[in-house]
């Protein structure tokens, strides 16, 4: 595998640091480097796995940890993005953004994706790896209908007020909750929010920017649209046949969004 130099710099550092200390059992390499797909504008994913033992202990260490592996520049944790275990940091310069996940030996096991073993301890995360199967989560599609005729409902309210900045943002929420996984779920790719769409569904990409608005009414209604008949198709092609349709709420949130639209014209 080719990689960028600073990318391969911080590795092996990291992979001799982590090596010498004894509470630790062996560093994994996700993300893009598992799928050997690294490039300058690459993170680097790594699930560092810790004896039971020690954990806790490593856990209050980890920011000095993170330290020892480079020029540390700033570290926080991922409580925002549901992983405590996170410690996201950005190294530099040049600046480098890499994640640390700081797991128990036996927590490896549950995993999204089959990272690659820098190194370990006698064979043991190898081990642990090897006694599961990764499996990344589909997205929930109940949740999603739940919530999106709700978001719909909310987007309209904020054309209408003017608070043209908030319709923009959750224009985006919608995007990342809804449109952009299920697009990608279309293609059997990874569901992670819009990312890689571009690549793996060009034609979904091209539907989905049109619901990027700028900060004015009509950008922001046409772009409400567009989401509401991406949503309606993808839903009707992926979606299985137990799923709880909101009707009602459904003809309500479109009803609405039509009524704010025609009371924007008359303005």
């Amino acid at each position: 595998m080719t990689i960028p130099a600073p990318h391969a710099a911080f590795l092996a550092t990291a992979v001799e640091v982590l090596a010498a200390d004894e509470r630790l059992v062996g560093v994994a390499a996700g993300g893009s480097y598992a799928a050997d797909a690294v490039d300058e504008f690459s993170d680097l994913d790594l699930v560092i796995a810790v004896e039971p033992s020690a954990y806790e202990a490593v856990l209050a260490d980890r920011r000095a940890i993170a330290a020892r592996l480079g020029s540390l520049l700033v570290a926080f944790t991922g409580e925002h993005v549901g992983e405590p275990r996170l410690l996201i940091c950005l190294y530099g310069p040049p600046p480098l953004h890499v994640d640390l996940k700081f797991v128990q030996l036996d927590d490896a096991v549950t995993r999204v994706e089959d990272p690659i073993v820098l190194w370990e301890r006698d064979g043991r995360l190898g081990r642990v790896l090897a006694d599961g199967v990764a499996r990344y989560p589909d997205p929930d599609m109940q949740a999603i209908e739940d919530r999106f005729w709700v978001l719909t409902h909310y987007v309209a309210t904020k054309v209408g007020r003017g608070e043209l900045l908030e319709a923009v943002d959750a224009l985006a929420f919608m995007r990342y909750l809804a449109l952009g996984p299920l697009a990608l779920m279309s293609r059997g790719a990874r569901p992670t929010g819009v990312r890689k769409l571009e690549q793996v569904a060009p034609d979904l990409a091209r539907q989905i920017s049109r619901t990027v608005a700028t900060c004015e009414v009509d950008a922001c209604l046409v772009a409400l649209e567009v989401a509401i008949e991406t949503y309606r198709r993808l839903r009707d092609e992926i979606a299985a046949a137990d799923l709880q349709r909101h009707a009602a709420a459904e003809a309500a949130a479109v009803a609405y969004v039509r009524e704010v639209a025609a009371r924007c014209q008359e303005v």
